[in-house]
């Protein structure tokens, strides 16, 4: 599986002209993310036809705001188009805010969504698994190993290949994906590996495809 991350409706389309099987949709990429606007969402939504996930994110970091701006978030991206989102968020501690998280998943409705790097933040990472473990609509954990990215976490998604739920990502670049397919690792994220002057390329979308399966 490829997920690309775009920031709009032209990223979006190339994309999914170039073989991803599911997007990413964000703003802000140089803070790791932020939520999207209503508008962009719809946008997105309008414009291709394989799954799009959206960053549930108001600020940088990984503090959640308050239930009533995080339920009031859910609600506003669901109705421009959202269907699948993406989010995490740890506590003062540095562990999974269950609190958080529950709050969103009232309002989801058991519709999937995907825990993103803060696991790469937490202060005990096998504790944020476990945490993880049974939330309904949840299929994927978005990880690079290390809060560095995937050069220097590669030999803990090696050895976390087994979990299913398990998606690659975070500066993730062509040159790992071998190591990474041979560990068992099934599920791939990226942008940087196929924007060219800052846009995304299909050509070069269509090459990592290849990568997965050849």
């Amino acid at each position: 599986m490829l997920e690309i991350i775009v920031l709009s409706a032209a990223d979006a389309r190339a994309a999914a002209s170039g073989g991803a099987d599911r997007v990413e949709l964000v703003s802000a990429m140089e803070v790791g993310g932020l939520s999207p606007s209503p508008a962009t969402v719809a946008a997105v939504r309008a414009e291709i036809g394989i799954p799009a996930r959206v960053m549930l994110r108001r600020d940088p970091g990984f503090a959640a705001p308050g239930p009533a701006e995080l339920r009031r978030m859910v609600r506003d991206l669901r109705a421009a188009g959202a269907e699948a989102f993406v989010l995490g968020f740890l506590g003062d501690r540095g562990e999974v805010d269950r609190r958080a998280l529950d709050v969103v998943l009232g309002e989801l409705d058991g519709a999937p969504w995907t825990f993103h790097r803060a696991i790469d933040h937490a202060a005990d990472r096998a504790a944020a698994w476990r945490a993880l473990d049974g939330l309904p609509g949840l299929d994927a954990v978005l990880t690079a190993g290390s809060p560095d990215g995937i050069t220097d976490g590669l030999a803990t998604l090696v050895r976390e290949a087994g979990d299913p739920r398990l998606l690659a990502g975070g500066g993730l670049r062509t040159e790992h994906i071998g190591p990474l397919r041979a560990a068992g690792v099934t599920a791939f994220h990226t942008s940087t590996a196929v924007r060219v002057g800052g846009a995304i390329d299909a050509a070069v979308v269509r090459h990592v495809r290849t990568l997965l399966t050849e």
